[in-house]
């Protein structure tokens, strides 16, 4: 650890304290719980008194991680959207983090709306609900009205969140300088993976960035679709930590399904299996547009934040998270839709590789085989009989065995089509979504050889040569100027030598105290040990030579266990 790091390490002692008193006491239930015969096994216990032993380990993560609080709430629901890191089963059980955290009082949401929004807020009111809507672990929603008396909500941000974020993060950023000292963690590039939830966060701490989400969604639906609506802010009531924007009047479909079912029968109107149907289809290809058409997308489509309107239409909620793939990632999703279809498993294991991040210690004839044991168990299932989610599910459990690290947009369209899938599942869809999804990808192909894109890639091969041509030819000359001057150098920076080159050092002294033991045992320098008489044939033995020789021979033993334990004894057990 760094010295710059002592001051923010004291400033964050007690929450350091606070989060390793959590960690120690789920990692003990953890270890306690593989022994089955240990008197004092069930001594952890939760809140409602069961033993922390009888749960699964995922949900031991996620209880430890909502007694840790907001931001490892907040965390947990991002890693939730990463299965390439966490693994499909933990990845589901994330996905029930809800923040169970007690609304801020009244008094202090006044005084977040009067510093945001001036003292003279209350006069653009007609009515502020002082009981919240809903609660979050970062901002909570009350009900309003204004002046004109349209109905809006009002998503305020939790006092003192953004510092207990930073302080947390901070926290975060020194448990993952000591996990990069951890092959096992090193793999995965723990700070690398704090930093980007850290930019996750902090964008979802601003409001304003869901304020021109919600701008950019309303204009891209509405050329798409009169059937979807999205809240509208109020731009001049919206700041960095407030957000009004319309309220949708209309239920989510999680309260419509609850209360549509009776014995397991759904028997409400709205609810039928025509207009479900109907419902479900108009979902998924708007989802769908949204990622072959504008590659932009809504990150959550689960039923809480799917409202069904009075007028039939479909609201859209929570815009905090939003994700973005670009042109390539899109051709290269459409290429593995079409491999798998195709059943071409080298193709998909090449696009695997391309898209992800594999580690320099990737089996690829493993890889491979898991490609193609997925492609013979998903390429050939008949479009009414393909299961999208363990689809998906089984192609996050590939990456995570690999250690293949895919890019976070990525990660998120993966966690976005897992959510869709199981959204229109609770609705009982009555169609082949995935036969949607093969619409969305034929068209895609054609649009890839209409001629516009066929102009526009040689334009920009155009300028990418032209650039090229430019600027080789001075890099040229200029790198024969150094040679003739002498002034190329050439830097080489090998990995991992520092642990090499310490364990040489040792042997080497080791050696020489070997040695130099051997010849104080030879010459019987003072002082000896048994000067008089012999014990087992040993007489006057040097004292220093015996002690050195000992040390030596230890320190010879450890190297020996230490090579052997890093499975670079033999030749045999090389990578």
């Amino acid at each position: 650890m760094k010295i710059t790091a002592i001051p923010q390490l004291y400033r964050n002692l007690k929450r350091w304290r606070e989060i390793l008193a959590v960690l120690r006491r789920y990692g003990l239930a953890d270890w306690l719980s593989r022994y089955q015969s240990l008197p004092f096994r069930d001594s952890f216990k939760d809140s409602s008194g069961v033993p922390l032993s009888q749960y699964s380990s995922e949900e031991r993560v996620r209880m430890a991680l909502t007694d840790l609080g907001p931001t490892f709430i907040k965390l947990g629901q991002i890693l939730a959207a990463r299965p390439d890191i966490v693994g499909p089963q933990l990845g589901n059980e994330l996905k029930r983090l809800r923040a169970d955290v007690q609304p801020d009082a009244i008094e202090k949401v006044r005084q977040t709306l009067t510093k945001e929004l001036g003292e003279q807020y209350l006069s653009q009111f007609q009515f502020i609900d002082p009981n919240p809507l809903a609660t979050a672990s970062i901002g909570q929603v009350h009900r309003a009205t204004l002046n004109d008396g349209r109905h809006v909500v009002i998503k305020v941000q939790r006092a003192d969140i953004e510092r207990t974020v930073r302080q947390d993060m901070e926290v975060l950023g020194g448990l993952a300088q000591l996990a990069e000292r951890v092959e096992g963690f090193a793999a995965w590039g723990p700070c690398q993976m704090v930093s980007q939830m850290s930019t996750m966060l902090q964008r979802e701490l601003d409001f304003g960035r869901e304020r021109q989400n919600l701008e950019v969604f309303a204009e891209m639906l509405s050329s798409q679709s009169t059937k979807v609506v999205v809240p509208k802010p109020v731009r001049e009531l919206c700041t960095r930590r407030v957000l009004v924007m319309d309220e949708l009047a209309g239920e989510p479909l999680s309260k419509v399904l609850s209360d549509s079912h009776h014995g397991g029968v759904l028997t409400v109107d709205a609810t039928l299996d025509g207009e479900r149907h109907q419902l479900s289809e108009s979902i998924a290809r708007i989802y769908l547009t949204m990622i072959f058409d504008e590659g932009l997308f809504h990150a959550d489509p689960h039923l809480g934040n799917l409202l069904l309107l009075r007028d039939g239409r479909l609201g859209i909620l929570d815009f905090g998270m939003v994700g973005r793939i670009d042109e390539t990632l899109r051709e290269s999703i459409e290429e593995m839709m079409g491999c798998i279809a195709t059943g071409d498993q080298n193709r998909l294991t090449r696009l695997i590789r391309r898209i992800g991040d594999a580690p320099p210690t990737l089996d690829e004839s493993l890889l491979a085989i898991d490609v193609a044991e997925f492609v013979g168990t998903y390429g050939r299932q008949h479009l009414s009989d393909f299961d999208l989610t363990g689809a998906l599910n089984e192609l996050s459990d590939i990456l995570h065995r690999h250690a293949i690290q895919l890019p976070s947009q990525s990660a998120l369209l993966l966690k976005m089509l897992i959510s869709l899938e199981g959204t229109l599942r609770e609705l009982g869809a009555g169609f082949d979504s995935l036969d949607i999804v093969h619409q969305f990808v034929r068209k895609s192909m054609l649009r890839r050889l209409s001629p516009r894109r066929r102009v526009r890639q040689a334009r920009r091969i155009y300028l990418e040569a032209e650039h090229f041509f430019e600027v080789v030819p001075d890099e040229v000359l200029t790198l024969l100027q150094q040679a003739r001057r002498g002034e190329m150098r050439l830097t080489l920076e090998h990995q991992r030598i520092g642990p090499t080159v310490n364990r040489m050092v040792l042997g080497l002294m080791a050696s020489a105290v070997f040695l130099g033991s051997s010849l104080l045992l030879a010459m019987k320098v003072p002082p000896l040990l048994f000067p008089e008489q012999s014990v087992l044939g040993m007489k006057e033995m040097s004292v220093f030579g015996l002690l050195g020789m000992m040390m030596s021979f230890s320190v010879m033993m450890w190297l020996l266990l230490a090579i052997n334990r890093s499975g670079h004894l033999t030749r045999s057990n090389e990578d």
